[in-house]
C-alpha cells in the first residue's frame, strides 16, 4: 500500500472527511514521526510498533563494480519494530501470493 492508497482508505472509512482532509491527517502523522526521529526520540504506537533510530559507524566499504575500497561515512537509519499485537494479527492472517 502506498500513501495515496492509505489516504483513499481513510477517506472511504470516514465519509465525513474530504479527501484533502484525510491527506492532511496522514501527512501530519508522518511529519510528526519524522520530526521525532530527527530529534532522536522514539515513537511508539501501541498495537502497531515502534520507530527508532540506529547509528551506523563509519567503515571501509567496497565498490562492487571495481573492487576498490571506499570510505563510507557514519549515518543514522530509521528502524521499525512491529508490536506484539501486529505480529499476532499477521501470523493469523493468510499469506498472500507473491
Amino acid at each position: 500500500m502506498i500513501k495515496s492508497e492509505l489516504v483513499q482508505k481513510i477517506a472511504e472509512h470516514y465519509p465525513e472527511l474530504y479527501l484533502r482532509d484525510a491527506e492532511n491527517v496522514v501527512n501530519a502523522i508522518l511529519e510528526e514521526i519524522t520530526q521525532a526521529l530527527a530529534r532522536g526520540d522514539r515513537v511508539e504506537i501501541r498495537g502497531f510498533g515502534a520507530f527508532s533510530i540506529k547509528k551506523r559507524d563509519a567503515r571501509i566499504g567496497r565498490n562492487p563494480r571495481t573492487g576498490e575500497h571506499v570510505p563510507v561515512s557514519e549515518k543514522v537509519v530509521p528502524v521499525f519494530k512491529a508490536g506484539k499485537e501486529m505480529r499476532v494479527r499477521l501470523n493469523k492472517a493468510p499469506v498472500a501470493a507473491r
